[in-house]
């Protein structure tokens, strides 16, 4: 029988004494989830199962926010690490899997010639902004989407509190981030090439940065008309293939869509969990890194290239992408079946892959959403509103999911009718955003 996740909610609560926050990744807050009812850590992790601090299996539909995309402890991944470990992590020359990545990145992506490494996707960001900025002579960012921690992007919200709202994230405070710096980053809206377009009549930009996509698909050629202004104003495209990245192609989302940037952002799922980042790009931009400084001990050790390229071949031999259409579909066609029968106001947005559904009840909304969340932790399901598949989601995965989502529908139908929602919380209401934890 599983037991209250007692030992993860002493910890975190012991965690908040000596970590800002609580968590390393604001993402994995227990408040934004299931307030003094979330596991919090795990003691073991493997497919889709992961086991908390008390013993309490669960099925994990969350991949590690998106970065294990061939799911936990993969079998292959993980051989190829253990024997790089027993070679040697590091040494005071380079590792030659740095250059065998560099080639199956390059080849994947034929219009890119050269690679830059790091081992996070905020990193890496920043080090592509900082070679646009070396290559233009430029200052100024125009992007949509989310793009991390980095100054440069949190400077949109020195000029406007309110900037970086529809990208993600909202009530992210610019605290700690540089006056000088308003004015640099200036945020356009996903399908919006008219604020594009008014951006570039005003300010000479570095780079125009964006997610190709994540929850909308392109409409009017919108990535073509994207790349169009970047070339005709001589600015840097990048691509930030961070989160959807090896989702719905092997290699970038863009390639689906047959639109080239000038350099292009992967972390995450390219090495399945273990810390790896890329920037790709064309031979004339990427030398601009000779004249600058970048450069850190953390990029040349040997794990994050080797579990990147077990990664990628894994995916290339497996069809992996094929898997999380597959899967993606299924869930996605259950789930509105279930929502339909219980009669429940929902919505979907995104595509099969990497997917959220959204409880369209007003205000009590987020109240909604910990309920949901409650009563499938209850059922053995670590779950949110939305769905990130990996490769070791199966059709089983599919079917426990999917009922325990219809019996949680029926409860929250009811309760919504009755106006009984908070009644039924054991606990606070998860936050909705950004908050400070005191």
């Amino acid at each position: 029988m599983r037991q209250k996740p007692v030992k993860g909610i002493k910890l975190y609560n012991q965690a908040k004494k000596f970590i800002p926050g609580g968590t390393q990744l604001l993402s994995k807050r227990p408040e934004l989830y299931l307030p003094n009812q979330w596991p919090a850590y795990f003691s073991r992790a493997r497919g889709v199962e992961v086991w908390d601090l008390d013993g309490n299996k669960y099925i994990d539909t969350q991949a590690s926010i998106g970065a294990c995309i061939l799911g936990y402890a993969d079998p292959d991944v993980n051989q190829a690490v253990k024997n790089a470990i027993d070679k040697g992590n590091t040494s005071t020359l380079n590792c030659p899997e740095e250059v065998e990545l560099a080639r199956l990145l390059t080849s994947l992506h034929p219009w890119s010639d050269m690679v830059r490494y790091a081992r996070s996707g905020g990193e890496a960001m920043a080090i592509a902004v900082r070679i646009a900025r070396a290559y233009t002579g430029q200052d100024k960012i125009a992007f949509c989407g989310y793009h991390g921690w980095s100054d440069w992007y949190l400077a949109s919200n020195l000029a406007s509190q309110k900037n970086l709202d529809g990208h993600l994230l909202p009530g992210l405070a610019p605290a700690g981030v540089p006056r000088g710096l308003t004015g640099t980053s200036l945020p356009f809206q996903y399908n919006k090439i008219e604020q594009l377009e008014k951006i570039v009549k005003k300010h000479k930009l570095a780079a125009i940065i964006m997610e190709p996509l994540r929850y909308q698909e392109p409409k009017n050629n919108f990535l073509s008309q994207v790349r169009a202004i970047a070339t005709k104003h001589k600015t840097i495209l990048i691509f930030d293939e961070i989160t959807i990245g090896w989702r719905l192609a092997l290699g970038g989302a863009h390639l689906k869509y047959k639109v080239n940037p000038d350099m292009a952002v992967f972390a995450k799922g390219m090495s399945n969990g273990y810390p790896m980042a890329a920037v790709i790009g064309r031979e004339r931009v990427m030398q601009a890194a000779q004249r600058t400084f970048i450069s850190s001990s953390s990029w040349t050790e040997r794990l994050g290239s080797v579990a990147a390229l077990a990664t990628i071949k894994k995916m290339r031999a497996s069809k992996v992408q094929t898997h999380l259409n597959k899967i993606g579909r299924l869930f996605i066609t259950a789930l509105k079946k279930s929502a339909r029968q219980a009669k429940i106001q929902i919505s979907f947005e995104g595509l099969p892959p990497l997917f959220i559904f959204s409880f369209n009840y007003g205000v009590k909304n987020q109240a909604v959403n910990t309920l949901f969340t409650q009563e499938m932790l209850k059922r053995g399901f670590i779950a949110v509103t939305g769905i990130d598949v990996s490769y070791a989601l199966k059709l089983e995965h599919v079917k426990k999911y999917c009922h325990a989502a219809k019996e949680v529908f029926d409860i929250i139908k009811k309760a919504v009718a009755e106006n009984k929602v908070g009644k039924l919380l054991h606990g606070p209401i998860a936050h909705e955003k950004f908050k400070r934890l005191t």
